[in-house]
Parts: C-alpha cells; structure tokens; sequence
C-alpha cells in the first residue's frame, strides 16, 4: 500500500468498514502520514453524511488537559451528534452495534440561539445557551486500542458512538457550572469524580471554542443544538451488567445499563 492511495472518500470508506463490521483498525495515519487536520475534518464530515442522520447538535472532544496528555494529544476537537446517535434515558449501550465502547460524564448545553464565531467569549457563549442537563457519552473509537494521532481521532467523529441526556434542565445562570461536582459509579461503585472545572476550566469555556472552531470552518452552532461539552472523568470501558450512572450535584442522575 502506497500513500499515493489514500484520498479523503478511502479514508471515509474504511472508517464505515470498521463502524460497521465492528472491526478496530490500526491508525490512518499509520498508512496516510499526510493526513492533516484540515483534511481530518473533511474526512470527519463526509463521515458522519455517510450514516445518513440528522445532525442535532456538535461535541467537544479532549477538552481536559489530563486526557490530552493520557493521549498524547495537545488540543481539543469538535466532532457531531447525530440523532441517530441518541439513547433513551436508561437506555442499554448497543454493545452489538459497537467495537470497545467507553462511557464518560458529560454537562450538555440545548442553545437557543444560533452561535457563531469568531470571537465568541464564554459570556456570548452563555448567553446562548437555553438550558443545561446531564449526560453520558458512549464513545467507541474505530481504531484499536484507542491508539490514534490528533488527525486520526478527527477523521473518526471524536469516536463518537452514542449519547443519552437526562431529564433534568436547568437555566444555567443559577448554577455555578465549574464547581458543579459529579460521581461516577459503575454497579454502584464510585469510579471516579469531577466538578465542571475539569472542562477547560467551565464548560462555557468549552462551547466559545466549539462556536470559534467551527467559524474557522465557515461554519455555526445552531438554535436547538445540544452541545456536549467534553468528558469530566477519564472515560470508562463499558461492562454489560455493569450500569454506569453519573449523579450530578443540581443536575440529576443519568444512568446507562
């Protein structure tokens, strides 16, 4: 295999290849080291049209500096949500849909105004904002090992693979998000814990980078758009039998089973 091979619709194919047929693959970068990030979000976008959803909505990925480091990996990234991608609360993971699927808790934004970049600060970022809830993301990279450069991890959506939202909303402007604590359990035991500060220091923080990134894409977060704003806890491997539930301070409980 050549470099000369790999194009923005043979990285797209073999992606679908691994997601559907439930099969982890090595790095793309491993075979096209060219791949950058500007073509990584091509890539990433003809990915996601490829599964022929609705997109509802955009999420950060590797937002905290921990997980950066744990990856090797300098910066944040954005990827999106699609409705297909949506669980019922209390839903099961779809273990039989997925290849090594991960859990993490997530503070999640519905704007009710469009937000577009440049220049959106944490206040403008907030302000936009309609309500904010609980969630827990699925995540469920393509690659083996979750071993991947920041392009790779691009191309793949941000691994992204499920989602679920719980049921409480609240208007954030009551809520001090940073200090906003959260307890993972798996079956009932603590695994980890977070507060909001562990997202770029507040989650509004997280959704100014989301809207700037995106205007460097030409593009805009959009009125009704969830927004997850990046995982508080490392992510966990998810165990059939073993429900992860994330119990936030004011923000509910949200459990997958």
């Amino acid at each position: 295999m050549t470099v000369t091979t790999w194009t923005v619709e043979r990285a797209v194919e073999e992606l679908r290849a691994a997601e559907t047929g439930r099969t982890a693959r090595r790095p793309i970068t491993d075979d096209w080291p060219e791949l950058d990030v500007a073509t990584a979000y091509q890539v990433q976008t003809e990915f996601v049209a490829a599964r022929g959803e609705r997109v509802i909505g955009v999420k950060l990925g590797l937002t905290s500096h921990a997980k950066q480091q744990r990856m090797g990996i300098d910066a944040p990234l954005t990827g999106w949500l699609t409705d297909g991608m949506v669980l019922a609360a209390d839903a099961r993971v779809p273990v039989g849909e997925l290849i090594h699927p991960r859990v993490e808790p997530e503070i999640v934004f519905t704007l009710g105004a469009r937000l577009q970049g440049p220049g959106v600060t944490p206040a403008t970022a907030m302000a936009a904002v309609r309500t904010v809830s609980a969630g827990l993301e699925v995540i469920d990279s393509r690659y083996r090992d979750f071993r991947f450069t920041l392009a790779d991890v691009i191309a793949d959506n941000a691994s992204s693979a499920r989602f679920v939202v719980g049921d409480v909303t609240r208007d954030p402007r009551e809520l001090d998000l940073a200090l906003e604590a959260c307890v993972l359990r798996e079956a009932g035991e603590v695994v980890d814990t977070a507060t909001g500060a562990a997202v770029q220091g507040h989650p509004a923080n997280a959704l100014a980078l989301a809207a700037n990134a995106l205007a460097d894409r030409g593009l805009a977060l959009e009125e009704g758009w969830l927004v997850l704003t990046g995982g508080l806890t490392d992510a966990v491997p998810f165990r059939p039998g073993h429900p992860i539930t994330a119990e936030f301070t004011h923000l509910g409980t949200v459990t997958v089973g």
